[in-house]
């Protein structure tokens, strides 16, 4: 297991990625911090992650807020000592034309999206560096390279996510502390539910894959448990595209 007795905070993950991550990180060890705006999504992937013989935390948290933020890191260290792991993952998206986009939405998207990777970053920031060692991941899109009409705020969100990565990278490097991102493409969620069930859509999607499929949450999980691993212990400051090969062309 290359993650055994690490500590892992993935937020976000009462669903999706975010629980394939968490549970992925489970397997591979680490004790997991779940956490959701729902404390029922995160109590059912504690019990699978209980009835895989792992160990885990369960923390409701709305990653948009400093005060539940900041709750989150105390009760993580309260439970288990140290943080080694962050998964920035939590997020959301709104689709409107940008002249149809209200104030209301676009804060909605940046504060889940952007605003609450930087809270999450700061918070666990000053324990990476004290412990000499961390990696954080923050889960990106490739709607963070590439514009994808009506989704304005979700583009500038992860557009933002890809470059605070790079920064990020450059202060924590001192402290060996490896910051990465993720950018999956058309993966199977509940997000991308509405899309994928509408034939049209859907076909118009596979079209810009050449691999001629969506992706599976479980499939950014393993790039994160990569990235979180050792054996990435000399990548900082990338993000890695997870997409079937839709930026590729």
């Amino acid at each position: 297991m290359k993650l055994k007795d690490k500590v892992a905070i993935v937020t976000g993950s009462g669903r999706g990625i975010g629980r394939a991550i968490a549970l992925e990180l489970a397997r591979e060890g680490a004790k997991v911090v779940v956490t959701s705006r729902h404390t029922e999504e995160c109590d059912e992937v504690c019990s699978v992650i209980a009835s895989d013989g792992g160990e885990s935390l369960c923390v409701q948290c709305d990653v948009s807020k400093k005060e539940d933020v900041d709750r989150l890191v105390q009760e993580t260290l309260e439970k288990f000592g140290r943080i080694d792991i962050l998964v920035s993952n939590a997020g959301v998206v709104q689709q409107s034309p940008i002249t149809e986009t209200s104030e209301e939405d676009w804060d909605f998207v940046l504060d889940i999206n952007l605003k609450g990777m930087f809270l999450a970053c700061k918070a666990v920031a000053p324990i990476m560096m004290e412990q000499k060692s961390g990696k954080i991941v923050s889960i990106a899109s490739i709607a963070g390279e590439i514009g994808f009409p009506n989704t304005a705020a979700y583009c500038a969100s992860k557009g933002g996510i890809v470059n605070l990565t790079r920064e990020l990278a450059l202060e924590m490097a001192p402290y060996n502390v490896n910051v990465n991102a993720v950018a999956p493409g058309v993966i199977e969620t509940s997000m991308t539910e509405g899309m994928l069930s509408e034939e049209e859509s859907r076909k118009g999607l596979l079209m810009q894959i050449p691999m001629g499929r969506v992706g599976k949450p479980e499939e950014i999980a393993k790039a994160v448990a990569f990235l979180t691993s050792d054996d990435a212990s000399y990548i900082t400051g990338e993000t890695l595209t997870v997409d079937g090969g839709w930026v590729a062309q």
